[in-house]
């Protein structure tokens, strides 16, 4: 049987019961309103009816949407890629740090909603793509109570019908990464991550909360990039069998391949955003 979603019953009440925007609180939210206005089949109205926004027009259209992506590097040559849904500016800021810091519920469905602005990534699918939230410590989780990215990123998941991977745990020695600069952000995460299992795929989403430096991210995508090198055995046992063998590749598991990964975060900004 399929799971729900964390807090899935109050999101169902804010699309399909209390139809208000989750900014204002005042006016309908979009969807239901060109359903309304604009849409005369009675079941393609029904349709949009059922996949109803969560903000109103002016709410919607008062937001930046999808900014400018940026990267960071991972290695030689390589990096990531790092795509917002918006900026971490008001009104988000404060309604993600009262979900994030004080699990304030009512927040939730403003960013599921923000969450759905994200596109699914061109070519990827359940079969060829997982999501990798970014994990969190075993001593913040007992401290926090709940894993805000864990939640989130099963939103993410609903909305592009990708799973999610967690395959990758963080170790408890590193510190909150809020307050602290670009460097300090670097050397806090040196070692942070361990891969625990292989993913299946080759195309991995990689998620986040908030993108402040992408310090984080770079730091996972960096571990996970590593995992996909052949050791110094493997290199040995390839380079013995390119000797003996015309195609080393065909049929060679231990010929590694490496990750294609981009990155996603509910926004991108400083912590100092007003």
């Amino acid at each position: 049987m399929h799971r729900m979603a964390p807090y899935q019953a109050g999101i169902s009440i804010a699309e399909y019961v209390n139809r208000r925007c989750q900014l204002c609180h005042i006016q309908p939210s979009r969807l239901v309103i060109n359903a309304i206005e604009t849409v005369t089949n009675p079941v393609t109205r029904l349709t949009h009816y059922l996949n109803s926004g969560l903000l109103c027009s002016h709410c919607q259209d008062s937001i930046v949407w999808l900014p400018p992506s940026f990267a960071v590097d991972i290695a030689p040559a390589i990096s990531l890629p790092i795509q917002a849904a918006t900026y971490y500016h008001y009104p988000i800021r404060p309604a993600f740090r009262a979900f994030k810091h004080y699990e304030d519920i009512s927040k939730l469905p403003l960013l599921v909603h923000i969450l759905r602005q994200l596109p699914r990534p061109k070519g990827c699918h359940h079969a060829n793509s997982v999501i990798v939230p970014m994990p969190t410590t075993n001593s913040r989780l007992r401290k926090r109570g709940f894993d805000p990215v864990t939640i989130l990123s099963a939103y993410l998941a609903k909305h592009w019908q990708i799973p999610l991977w967690k395959g990758v745990q963080r170790t408890d020695s590193t510190l909150s990464q809020q307050g602290l600069t670009r460097a300090e952000r670097l050397s806090n995460l040196d070692n942070a991550f361990a891969v625990t299992k292989s993913p299946t795929v080759k195309r991995l989403l990689l998620f986040d909360d908030i993108a402040t430096t992408g310090a984080s991210l770079q730091a996972l995508a960096t571990t996970l990039h590593a995992h996909s090198q052949p050791s110094s055995r493997q290199l040995i046992n390839n380079s013995a069998e390119h000797a003996s063998t015309e195609h080393p590749s065909i049929n060679n598991p231990s010929i590694h391949t490496p990750y294609h990964m981009t990155a996603y975060a509910i926004a991108h900004g400083s912590n100092d955003s007003l």
